[in-house]
């Protein structure tokens, strides 16, 4: 007969594996649905002439077109139902949250907790609507203007059909992204980017090493490519899990009978708490003039030529406002979205805490202030620089770097972020398995002690 203890640890050997199930489960859910966005990147929208489009999208990479097409795994150079990717979801994302940091009915919506977060995300659902609806029209009107499309299509049909096939492709995504955050493992939105980035990878590193073959590249410029692209990659990982620690103290507190001693913690502030944003806002910005000349194709004005000819990539003053901008994105996007010191003040107060030598309150948010501003110097300048180091080696010295900031910091995030999630799970199943453990040694020894001594 099976004793009470055997058939606890019978079933406690059954539940950690059935965690171990999850999590592999959790893990081919992901991988399942990564899939899936693949396969869509290279189903093309009806109508499309993939050669002349092909040869189009080798001269729009240089613009906002070729960025997009990386974040999309190539395919807006294909022209697939995925071709507007997960951006438009981004983009009302990142607007929304400005907005909530701006407007007051908003900021209050923000605070209801669970029933206010469905509704901006409610929201947010419909500006992802708008502004792929949009975006899919000016696309779709780009490639009937330019002939990228079949001679005999309607123009009226192509431009119907190719709206409703590219929001809906975003929709798709947006739903996936969802599926996986919640099912699987990581954050969906970003590990469709992330796969979008990677999946081109292969490629550019084939086109890289026969440069290198064709005499085009010297071998000691490859050798001192790749060394230097571990070495930035090392830069931002350190970077990323740099913090600043605040020491907060909580005072000793009795709720009726329990005393609860005086503790110390430690508020966290990211040496680059605005992350990959203020990259993104400023490529798109500077980009935006070379993408508008590229589709103009010959009707580029004289004002749009000499913008060109200052702004473009890798030109000194591209450079500068790219820097400049970075740095104004990295502030403004903190200390109005990311971290605002008012409402951190406001928490602390309200949980008895508070920096040892500030008044909790109003001085405490101006400390706060202070801290931030001291550690976005130095956040500032590392994403400027991350992200001006590939313009530099592809516009001074024609080095073909498929790999920019923006990229290099997504990949660097999304991978940490996974990481840690399975790392998170992996330290759960273990404490689980260690606190059924312990509670099966206690029960066994009771049992020991109740059991009667036979002579």
């Amino acid at each position: 007969m099976v004793s009470a203890v055997e058939q606890m640890a019978a079933n406690t050997s059954w539940a950690a594996l059935g965690k171990a199930t999850d999590l592999r489960n959790r893990i081919l859910f992901t991988l399942g649905l990564l899939i899936v966005y693949r396969l869509g990147t290279f189903i093309p929208v009806p109508g499309i002439d993939g050669a002349a489009l092909r040869d189009f999208m080798e001269q729009a990479g240089q613009g906002i077109g070729g960025m997009v097409s990386m974040f999309t795994g190539g395919a807006l150079g294909r022209m697939g139902i995925f071709a507007l990717g997960i951006m438009p979801y981004i983009s009302a994302s990142i607007i929304v949250q400005l907005l909530s940091s701006m407007v007051p009915a908003l900021e209050q919506l923000k605070k209801e907790g669970e029933q206010g977060r469905k509704k901006i995300n409610q929201w947010t659902r419909y500006g992802t609507v708008v502004l792929a609806t949009f975006q899919a029209y000016g696309l779709s009107v780009g490639l009937y203007a330019n002939d990228f499309v079949s001679a005999d299509i309607d123009q009226s049909f192509f431009i119907a059909s190719c709206v409703i096939t590219l929001v809906g492709g975003t929709m798709f995504l947006m739903w996936l992204g969802e599926q996986i955050t919640a099912r699987g493992l990581g954050n969906g939105i970003s590990l469709i980017i992330f796969v979008g980035i990677i999946a081109e990878v292969p490629a550019a590193l084939a086109q890289f090493f026969a440069s290198g073959r064709s005499g085009a590249i010297s071998p000691a410029v490859i050798v001192g490519v790749i060394v230097m692209v571990i070495a930035v990659i090392m830069f931002v990982v350190f970077m990323e899990r740099s913090l600043r620690k605040i020491t907060i103290q909580y005072p000793r507190r009795q709720q009726g009978m329990k005393i609860s001693e005086a503790q110390q913690s430690h508020l966290p502030v990211k040496v680059n708490p605005a992350g990959v944003i203020p990259a993104i806002f400023a490529s798109s910005l500077l980009l935006l003039p070379t993408t508008i000349a590229t589709f103009s194709g010959n009707q580029t004005s004289p004002v749009m030529s000499t913008i060109l000819a200052y702004f473009g990539p890798g030109q000194p003053l591209y450079l500068l406002f790219f820097a400049l901008m970075i740095v104004f994105f990295a502030y403004f996007y903190t200390f109005n979205v990311s971290f605002k010191p008012d409402d951190v003040a406001d928490n602390l107060k309200n949980q008895n805490g508070f920096v040892p030598g500030i008044r909790p309150g109003k001085k405490t948010a101006e400390y706060l202030e202070y801290v931030v501003n001291r550690v976005l110097v130095l956040g500032s300048a590392y994403l400027a620089a991350v992200c001006l180091l590939p313009e530099i080696l592809r516009g001074q010295f024609a080095i073909p770097f498929y790999f920019g900031g923006t990229s290099v910091l997504i990949v660097v995030s999304v991978t940490m972020d996974t990481i840690q999630q399975a790392q998170s799970h992996l330290l759960a199943h273990q404490y689980e398995g260690l606190i059924q453990k312990s509670q099966l040694r206690g029960k066994g020894k009771a049992r020991k002690k109740r059991s009667p001594v036979r002579r």
